[in-house]
């Protein structure tokens, strides 16, 4: 099975890498094109899963209160001029899982947010589709919104985060990535991760939290974010807090998903982590 999957794999003239990893054992790990496994790469949008997982250890440290926890004081100073109400019912758990309720950030109006002045403020003012807790609507100025609390929460930016949670604890190498006019690390987006280091950061979420005996993020953070609460109108995918979620062969797959073909697959009940780099 896994050498049909790779055959399949070189058929694709688009996929720089593969890494395919079952009960935490490399068994196909090849550079087809492009950069090296070890050479940090553009994850797109599969770094939402890993916002995700700052946003776990910081309520696990008591950095936020909780998914439940109010994210317009926090963004106090961003807050746009008469700002909507429903702001103010906005949560972590809203941001984490696409169901602000606010328009998206993303297709055609993502060139108007990133050439904006304060991309904090853009998202925020874009008017309701949906009111706070309502149906999905993906959008990278969403999960934006959660980088800029974890940065106005803990004092720190979050590459500072990223690497003191995850780089150091998992061995991973998270380089700077791009960030907002005001200095906040764009969230959810552009995030750099090699494919070697992108399989150990699945393997954290496989092993439930818990890599070489350190636990790394809380208790039953992978179980929350595993659980779907929103439906991708494009897909038809669930989405849970920053993951993708699918039934596939009798199988739950969760996975990260950037544009161009960034995944990171798990499954499992088949200890099965699967890297794509395109």
């Amino acid at each position: 099975m896994v050498e049909r999957a790779l055959v399949e794999a070189r058929g694709l003239d688009r996929l720089h890498a593969v890494i395919i990893a079952r009960h935490g054992e490399v068994l196909v790990e090849e550079r087809l094109r492009g950069p090296g496994l070890d050479t940090p790469v553009n994850i797109k949008s599969a770094s939402k899963s890993v916002l995700s997982a700052l946003t776990g250890i910081a309520i696990g440290q008591g950095v936020l209160e909780g998914v439940d926890q109010p994210v317009a004081p926090v963004l106090a100073a961003d807050l746009p001029a008469a700002p909507d109400p429903r702001l103010s019912d906005l949560t972590v758990g809203h941001l984490l899982s696409m169901r602000a309720g606010l328009g998206r950030t993303s297709g055609d109006q993502y060139g108007r947010w990133v050439t904006s002045p304060n991309w904090v403020r853009h998202a925020l003012a874009r008017p309701f589709e949906d009111e706070p807790g309502g149906r999905m609507i993906y959008s990278t100025g969403t999960s934006h919104l959660m980088s800029a609390v974890l940065t106005r929460a803990s004092g720190r930016n979050t590459h500072a985060l990223a690497v003191d949670w995850l780089g150091e604890p998992l061995g991973i190498r998270i380089p700077p990535w791009p960030q907002d006019p005001q200095g906040v690390y764009f969230g959810g987006n552009d995030m750099l991760m090699s494919p070697r280091d992108l399989l150990r950061f699945g393997e954290l979420y496989r092993l439930d939290g818990e890599i070489d005996g350190r636990r790394i993020l809380p208790q039953g953070w992978v179980e929350e974010s595993w659980r779907s609460r929103g439906v991708s109108p494009w897909s038809g995918n669930g989405y849970g807090y920053g993951w993708f979620v699918r039934r596939s062969g009798g199988h739950n797959v969760h996975f990260a998903w950037g544009y161009g073909g960034q995944m990171l697959f798990i499954v499992p009940s088949l200890d099965l982590t699967v890297v794509m780099i395109s």
